[in-house]
């Protein structure tokens, strides 16, 4: 049996190859009355537009890539601990790109290979996206920036750390959500606050440690040497960490960790060293994963609309995909954050 073509769906419809052209590809401006016809006739003819077809009658691929970071990505799996973040990312840009009949392709970067540049290149020729959602460090990279303003691929930023200027960008203001989490803490009664920085290369790392600072130094507590300790965002440099507070001798009575997994690692260390969350020592994450959720005590965190970000990112790449018109100027998209107060996190011990 032939397989149906858009010809047959025209001829069903009694409309031009170009209307169904533009009902499939979900392009603006089609009459309602138009587009029903049209999606009816191919519903009876079990029509479904092929993604080769559709790139070689325009300009576009119908793809949207994602970059996702290769290290810590890699690290999530083997030690399965999953990819919260990875998968939150994939649920808002795929099912944005679902709805407007687009594809979504996640490709691994490795920020820290010096073939990098040569990497993204060879990728952006294979797939040629109309588009790609550049999650940190990639929103946050020189090298790939450059590369993707060179070669005309659109890219929004998603979570970025760097000024306007680098193109548009979807993002929370870490430094204030920070900052709101260490006056929780502060509000509890804690005086002495442990902060575990996150991945260094990731711009929000350096924004949640100015928030930290911020509040601490807003309500005159001093940092001691030593409460400051750099993590990798793992639940291993969040548990070694968290022991080098507790060997303190004046030791933190909360600890504000940059990343749930971070926070969980503490969590961890108080409970093996014969302590309790939060009865000895109160404990505070970042992102709201699954895991902040199911952990016992549950965590409380900051909760990071990572699927609305992605979301809103895929819209607008689509929407420039189809746009005949340069977009004006970069978009600063700016999404809300919320504080989850849960179990982790109570007074300090009298």
């Amino acid at each position: 049996m032939a397989s149906v073509t858009i010809y047959d769906v025209a001829a069903r419809a009694g409309v031009s190859i170009k209307t169904v052209s533009r009902v499939m590809n979900k392009e603006p401006n089609v009459r309602p009355a138009m587009r029903d016809r049209v999606l009816q006739a191919a519903g009876e003819l079990g029509y479904s537009p092929n993604l080769s077809a559709r790139s070689l009658a325009g300009s576009r691929s119908f793809v949207i890539a994602v970059f996702v970071d290769a290290a810590l990505t890699i690290d999530h799996w083997r030690s399965e601990r999953g990819a919260d973040y990875l998968s939150r990312i994939q649920l808002g840009a795929t099912l944005e790109c679902r709805q407007e009949g687009y594809h979504l392709l996640v490709e691994l970067i490795d920020h820290e290979a010096p073939q990098v540049r040569q990497e993204v290149a060879a990728l952006l020729a294979a797939l040629k996206p109309d588009g790609v959602i550049l999650t940190p460090p990639s929103s946050d990279n020189a090298v790939v920036l450059e590369l993707l303003a060179s070669s005309r691929t659109p890219y929004v930023r998603v979570g970025p750390e760097r000024p306007e200027g680098l193109g548009p960008r979807v993002h929370m203001d870490d430094v204030a959500a920070a900052r709101e989490m260490t006056e929780h803490l502060i509000g509890l009664g804690h005086q002495r606050i442990g902060f575990i920085v996150g991945e260094p290369r990731y711009g929000a790392s350096q924004a949640r440690r100015e928030g930290y600072l911020d509040a601490m130094k807003a309500r005159g507590l001093p940092v001691s040497d030593g409460w400051v300790r750099q993590g990798d965002f793992t639940f291993q440099s969040g548990m070694a960490e968290a022991k080098a507070l507790l060997a303190l001798p004046d030791r933190p009575t909360a600890i504000f960790a940059s990343n749930d997994d971070m926070a969980l690692g503490c969590v961890a260390a108080i409970a093996e060293a014969g302590l309790m969350t939060p009865g000895d020592i109160s404990v505070a994450g970042f992102d709201d994963s699954p895991s902040a959720r199911f952990s016992r005590p549950q965590l409380t965190t900051v909760r990071q609309p990572v699927a609305e970000m992605s979301s809103v990112a895929a819209r607008l790449l689509i929407s420039q995909a189809r746009s005949s018109e340069p977009a004006e100027r970069p978009q600063d998209i700016l999404l809300p954050f919320e504080l989850i107060h849960r179990a982790s996190t109570a007074p300090p011990p009298r």
